[in-house]
């Protein structure tokens, strides 16, 4: 699906052009999205509790672990759509 991929490339140089922070759950779903599309599952250890960003990221892409790369890359454009309008 080419137009997936455009689709999807788009909405990350978007994403990277933006000017107004979209708020930090936002940023955080993105970031999972982001993972899952381009690496996949979530693997590794937890950060602990020293990290709590690093922790932060790790469960937001724990969270959508299972989601297919096609299904993920396709919420990331709907979200960067809604940020958007």
């Amino acid at each position: 699906m080419a137009w997936l991929d455009e689709d999807f490339d788009a909405a990350v140089a978007a994403v990277s052009a933006m000017t107004k922070d979209p708020g930090v759950e936002t940023k955080l779903r993105l970031y999972a999205l982001y993972k899952q599309a381009t690496e996949g599952d979530v693997s590794g250890a937890r950060p602990g509790f020293t990290n709590p960003i690093g922790r932060a990221k790790f469960d937001a892409w724990a969270a959508v672990s299972g989601t297919p790369r096609d299904e993920a890359m396709t919420q990331y454009v709907d979200t960067v759509e809604t940020l958007r309008s």
